[in-house]
Formats: C-alpha cells, structure tokens, sequence
C-alpha cells in the first residue's frame, strides 16, 4: 500500500473508529465479496477478496518487507510455513533483478 493512502485510512480510521470493536467500512464480509466480484467483472477478470489478500502480501514481501512482518501482522498468520504457501514462487528474471539489487 503505498505511504500516503496508509496515512488517509490511518487517519480516517482514527476519526471513525472510537471503539476497539468498530469496524472501518461498516460492511458485512458479503457485501465485501461482492464489491470485489463486480470490480473484477468490469475488468474482465474473476476476482476475489482473498485473491487481494494475497496480492498485498505478495505485494508487500516483493517490495523487502520482511516475511515475518507480512506473515505475523499483514496476514496473521500463526505459522510462517503457511504465509510461505500464499507468496508462491519467483521467476528467473525476478530472483536475478534482486540479486542485482543486493550486490550491483
């Protein structure tokens, strides 16, 4: 997520959320789902919650977040080997522009 949409929901979340138990975007996981299905409809493509799910985390460990932090607090997962199974693999091109990255 980039920096300055983080810091805006940060914000609104503060003004809108008083309690421990408020929720954000006061919508049922449902109404959720099919926010995101009919996103995906207009582009074209099957889309689900989770599918971003995982793209954030994808999203997010690419980027040199370590995998603990995208696993213990952007998943919550209890168990690094299962955050290990949503991040997938890397190809050729992509593990060589990182080892660029670390020793050019």
């Amino acid at each position: 997520m980039p920096q300055k949409v983080a810091e805006r929901l940060r914000d609104y979340a503060q003004q809108v959320c008083k309690n421990p138990d408020d929720r954000i975007f006061p919508i049922s996981y449902e109404a959720a789902r099919m926010v995101v299905l009919k996103a995906g409809k207009l582009v074209g493509i099957h889309l689900r919650p989770h599918d971003l799910r995982r793209h954030s985390a994808t999203f997010a460990s690419r980027s040199g977040v370590p995998i603990e932090i995208v696993s213990k607090v952007i998943l919550r997962h209890s168990n690094l080997s299962t955050t290990q199974m949503y991040l997938g693999t890397i190809n050729d091109v992509e593990a060589i522009r990182w080892i660029d990255n670390i020793y050019g």
